[in-house]
């Protein structure tokens, strides 16, 4: 596996790995990887001829006060695990080489970017559509992947996607589950054992309410009170939304029979973790 650092080694690289027309997979991370990474690893792999990986803590996606400071950083353990799989190219450049002094230029999904996260992360998904269109200008992938889990993003991104004419195919992965139903995620590591019994709640709430929906409920306001309940069973537990929205636009519904996304955000001690499950139309 190659490691790049600079913009234009990574399309140095990548214009080599293009050769004889072969299709560029790009994975983007911020690293701490885990499973779920993985598993967008080996869906580009299954589907493409070049598997691109990027490790990049973007700050302009964390909100005032957040955890970018100390967000998980293990880059050796991560380029192990990637060599793993059979990256050919990891890019993971600083912030200088993404954020050059001097630059002005933002990416906003407008609309979008105001519902879910962007409520509560005021420029998450403003900092998340700038540096991914930074990514797709620099690798020009074929295909990019993405997980479920982060479903609010990957609606601005498809917005993006269409808006801006990117020549790509971007291809959502399905949330990756620790055995106990917890949705993985690098900010799992924040909890202390407490803690992750205590976030279990949240894929319970989200089981419960497509156990509803699967026995004939569809107004969303019961489904939520549903939830709410289960929720409620854990009073440490912080949340920030639970949502039943339209998947494309994130706007809500005022019931499930066309087809949802429910979405839920919460802070469990120090983690702010997010889980979904999509509801198909009746």
């Amino acid at each position: 596996m190659l490691i790049v650092k600079t913009i234009t080694e990574a399309r140095g690289a990548i214009s080599a790995l293009r050769a004889n027309r072969r299709s560029i997979g790009l994975v983007p991370t911020m690293g701490a990887l885990h499973q779920g990474h993985l598993s967008l690893v080996r869906a580009a792999k299954a589907s493409c001829d070049v598997v691109v990986a990027t490790i990049f803590v973007n700050p302009t996606q964390f909100a005032p006060g957040e955890d970018f400071a100390k967000y998980p950083r293990t880059f050796a353990a991560d380029t192990a695990l990637l060599e793993a799989e059979g990256v050919d190219l990891l890019f993971a450049p600083d912030v200088a080489e993404m954020y050059p002094p001097g630059a002005m230029t933002a990416v906003e999904v407008e609309g979008i970017s105001d519902r879910l996260d962007g409520v509560s992360r005021p420029g998450h998904f403003r900092g998340v559509a700038t540096v991914v269109a930074k990514l797709f200008h620099i690798v020009d992938p074929d295909k990019a992947f993405f997980g479920q889990k982060d479903a609010a993003q990957v609606a601005m991104l498809r917005c993006m996607v269409h808006d801006l004419n990117f020549n790509l195919e971007l291809v959502v992965c399905p949330t990756v589950r620790e055995p106990d139903g917890l949705a993985m995620s690098s900010r799992n590591r924040y909890l202390s054992p407490e803690e992750r019994q205590q976030a279990l709640a949240l894929s319970r709430a989200l089981r419960h309410i497509e156990a509803r929906v699967a026995a004939g409920a569809v107004d969303s306001t019961a489904l939520i009170d549903a939830g709410l309940a289960i929720l409620a069973d854990e009073p440490e537990i912080r949340l920030d939304y639970l949502r039943i929205v339209d998947p494309d636009t994130l706007e809500d519904l005022p019931d499930v029979s066309a087809g949802a996304l429910v979405a839920i955000a919460a802070f469990v001690g120090p983690a702010r973790l997010i889980d979904n499950v999509v509801i198909a139309a009746r």
